[in-house]
């Protein structure tokens, strides 16, 4: 199922579809008698893709998960573990350690670690198994945190999970029934908190790298069209994708 997922999960995305339906109009347009629909569908296709790139509805579709969780200024000095969800990486020995982790990893691993240094005695929890790379993510990271002053005293690594279900219950096993602040991206976080409280977690949410900003004003480049903010609405979808999917297989 997991394989499944990923392989259906790009299909949602809305270049893909906004292509689609173009390239269907287009075929109807070259090929058959059905010029009306044909017209339609290219219509759509193009009005569609222009939508998704427009900054008020990629930062609608965002902000809706970013901000279900407030961000967690102090950290709680009772807490012992900080569990950090990988957000991908990439093995190359000819970069340095810090391009090999992605930009989502390293945001949370950046709050994951001003949190830590709050909390002296705690411990940060890495996770992140191998995907489609031979190196897990958590070690990756693991290696990020050495070079940012982390003592490996201070580091665990859960290098077995693929998806945030896995790494739910793989947490468990380290954490017990102890309360622990879990640091994801803002988008991500309102799924992975549903899921670690489906497992029998308490996680105190604390969201990293937001996406968008509350801001009371526009910018010139709100009022045009942009790859940026395509890209902002494939990953909101793809958290909403990921909700439904979880429901669906009854996972939260």
């Amino acid at each position: 199922m997991f394989i499944f997922k990923k392989i259906v999960d790009p299909l949602f995305s809305p270049l893909f579809l906004c292509l689609a339906i173009s390239f269907i109009g287009i075929f109807l347009l070259w090929f058959t008698k059905r010029q009306k629909l044909g017209k339609l569908l290219v219509s759509f296709g193009i009005l569609f893709l222009l939508i998704f790139s427009y900054s008020p509805v990629s930062s609608r579709l965002i902000s809706h998960l970013e901000y279900q969780y407030p961000p967690l200024y102090t950290a709680p000095s009772s807490i012992k573990w900080i569990v950090v969800l990988g957000g991908g990486h990439i093995s190359d020995s000819k970069i340095p350690i810090s391009s090999q982790i992605s930009r989502e990893s390293l945001v949370r691993l950046t709050e994951a670690i001003r949190l830590h240094r709050e909390i002296p005695q705690s411990k940060l929890v890495l996770c992140g198994g191998k995907l489609f790379d031979k190196i897990p993510e958590a070690q990756t990271m693991y290696n990020t945190a050495i070079i940012m002053n982390i003592s490996p005293n201070n580091i665990i690594t859960e290098n077995k999970s693929r998806y945030t279900e896995e790494q739910a219950k793989l947490v468990k096993a380290i954490v017990k029934k102890n309360r622990f602040i879990l640091v994801t991206s803002a988008l991500h976080m309102p799924r992975a908190i549903t899921l670690f409280k489906k497992a029998g977690l308490s996680p105190v949410p604390a969201p990293a790298g937001y996406i968008t900003n509350k801001k009371l004003y526009l910018l010139p480049r709100d009022f045009y069209p942009s790859p940026g903010n395509l890209d902002n609405a494939e990953r909101a979808l793809h958290e909403y994708v990921g909700i439904i999917w979880a429901k669906m297989s009854k996972s939260i």
